[in-house]
């Protein structure tokens, strides 16, 4: 037989649980209780706006103020006010959203929802993870309203009693437990308020009684009154209403960056979701390592969190920004975001705007662009890396530096031997190789960032027509010369021969090739799937199996270098000097030297001098 309950919630219970788990950070009980006071306020202007009730000469506006002697915060709102049967209704009905009924009542006269901040019923709560006892004065609107007083430690019970408040609105005073005395400090909490109320839509004030004392007497002029939000943050004007000395300023006053953003992009939602902010693609100032970037997330100019990478794509965490989604509720959870479409729909429009606005930068600004891509680059190929559909936008804006200095498109890169590209990692390493290409009137493109290592890997699987070869890892038909020697073969195998006994490397790989240019004897070549596999095994530890094996290198001697065809008529002891110091070049083309290694090429270098003699 099926019987029916109701499940019963002891608030007993439920308190200790609410002070503990109901958010992961104190701090955000600040945030809560002003979050509290905007709603108040907000409501009372939508009730003036259809007439019922008077707000007269009202300037809307919170009270934080701070009694370190007595260790109480109050929060003073002059917004709605409650009556006693609303306090009993909304304050001691644990999760009763007083905002959603609210809404629920105006919602056919006037566009109550928005700008209205709390839904869940539950902030007001958050005051007990700083506070052992809670009290509320507050004063209704209505006009026969009474001023009620409520009173509770955070047990079962409360106390409600009529109040002594004389202006209409709600003060919350907590008084601080010991776990929550680190908010008995000013400095702190100006820092919380700085964190998560800077934008608020209503002026908030902040005192601590004690700082105020010492003016007292003081003949001095006392310093303005200032709020310390911005209630109108840049966000909310028009895109064509700003100017760049205020985006500049703006992105100054919310990022700690010495350096000023190269350009930004400002969304201006309305349809189907209501979403603003700015982003800022912030100049990079290392030239290897992807910097992180920090976009803040707000609903209705309340902080949320950072990064939150539901909301904002991965690789758009690489800019600096804010973006204010009222849809989102304050108490979000990641879970929830995930499975959320209106959440995707969101972050995909905005990878969208961001790729529109990198392609109008592209056509209609190219120069700028140009002048921008060392810093945006990384972002860019970051973002293709993990979203297909963005690198389908930007494709045909990515730009390629050849080692002329000139920039490039895919289609217009420069390709060698049928199908490859050839590419440098390190200008300065590679310097030799750059040269020998450059002496041939042959092009390759620069990718010296740490993400091109997974890029170029990238690309060869996007675009399966395409190598890319990086410069020192193999000699192209295109630098090999046409040139043929009498006894070739002989004189080849005598060459490495030579090399080997002089050498002495077993696993050392030796041949034999023509160069068009003799000025190099020798040129060291590394197998470029090996050397790309042991780059990300630097990156992400061992992958696949081969920490420690160094990826094949190839020594090719140019049998074309008038100092390698000498070597077989010279002396035997003088041959093996030369020999490994045309080693020793060809791998100061590679790497840098170990101690010994460079300890032996200073004074093979004297022995090579003293032979000119």
């Amino acid at each position: 037989m099926k019987r029916e309950g109701q499940i019963r919630v002891d608030s007993e219970n439920l308190f200790p649980i609410i002070k503990k788990w109901l958010y992961s950070d104190k701090d955000i009980f600040l945030r809560e209780i002003v979050a509290n006071g905007c709603d108040a306020v907000k409501k009372l202007q939508s009730l003036c706006t259809i007439g019922e009730a008077d707000c007269g000469e009202w300037k809307p506006r919170i009270d934080i103020v701070l009694d370190k002697e007595a260790k109480t915060l109050s929060v003073t709102d002059n917004g709605i006010g409650m009556t006693e049967e609303e306090v009993e209704k909304y304050i001691t009905q644990v999760a009763f959203s007083g905002a959603a009924e609210f809404i629920e009542q105006y919602k056919d006269k006037t566009d109550a929802d928005a700008g209205i901040i709390g839904h869940f019923g539950l902030g007001f709560y958050s005051a007990y993870m700083i506070s052992d006892t809670v009290e509320i004065d507050t004063l209704s609107y209505k006009t026969d309203a009474k001023p009620v007083h409520w009173e509770s430690d955070g047990s079962h019970t409360y106390e409600i009693s009529d109040g002594e408040k004389t202006e209409r609105g709600t003060t919350v005073i907590m008084h601080f437990s010991e776990d929550g005395m680190e908010f008995c400090e000013s400095f702190r909490l100006r820092e919380v308020l700085k964190k998560y109320c800077r934008f608020m839509p209503y002026e908030i004030y902040f005192t601590c009684v004690q700082e105020d004392k010492k003016t007292e007497g003081d003949d001095s002029e006392k310093p303005e009154e200032k709020p310390v939000n911005i209630t109108n943050p840049l966000w909310l004007k028009a895109p064509k209403d700003c100017t760049t000395e205020e985006y500049e300023d703006f992105y100054r006053e919310v990022f700690p960056d010495i350096n000023l953003p190269l350009f930004w992009i400002h969304l201006n939602v309305d349809y189907p979701f209501n979403l603003k902010g700015i982003l800022y693609f912030p100049k990079q100032t290392d030239k290897l390592q992807v910097m992180p970037g920090e976009i803040k997330l707000f609903s209705n100019q309340v902080y949320i969190a950072d990064n939150i990478k539901e909301v904002v794509p991965e690789f758009l965490m690489l800019l600096k920004g804010v973006i204010d989604c009222p849809d989102l509720p304050l108490n979000v959870s990641r879970s929830f975001l995930q499975n959320d479409s209106e959440v995707a729909k969101i972050s995909r429009h905005i990878t969208k705007k961001v790729a529109d606005k990198l392609v109008s930068v592209f056509k209609n600004e190219r120069k700028d662009y140009e002048s921008y891509w060392e810093d945006i680059s990384p972002f860019i190929k970051f973002g293709c890396i993990k979203d297909e559909k963005f690198y389908d936008r930007m494709k045909d804006i990515i730009l390629y530096k050849s080692i002329g200095g000139e920039y490039k498109v895919f289609s217009e890169l420069p390709k060698l031997d049928g199908n490859k590209v050839y590419y440098v990692s390190d200008s300065a390493l590679q310097a030799q190789y750059v040269k020998i290409f450059e002496d041939n009137g042959l092009d390759a493109i620069i990718l010296e960032h740490n993400i091109d290592t997974h890029f170029v890997t990238f690309l060869e699987y996007k675009e399966s027509d395409i190598k890319f070869v990086r410069i020192d890892s193999e000699v192209g038909e295109a630098l090999k010369s046409e040139e043929t020697y009498a006894d070739n073969a002989e004189n080849d195998e005598k060459l490495k021969e030579i090399f080997r006994e002089a050498l002495g490397m077993e696993k050392l790989e030796i041949k034999t090739q023509p160069l068009k240019s003799g000025d190099t004897p020798a040129i060291i070549t590394i197998n470029e799937y090996q050397r790309r596999i042991n780059d990300m095994n630097k990156l992400y530890g061992d992958m696949f199996g081969m920490a420690g094996e160094k990826a094949q290198e190839t020594l090719i001697i140019n049998t074309a270098s008038e100092i390698v065809k000498s070597l077989v008529n010279m002396e035997e002891e003088n041959r093996i000097i030369v020999c490994r110091h045309i080693y020793d070049l060809a791998a100061i083309s590679q790497r840098r030297l170990s101690a010994e290694e460079l300890k032996g090429f200073i004074s093979r270098s004297v022995q090579v001098m003293n032979m000119i003699k």
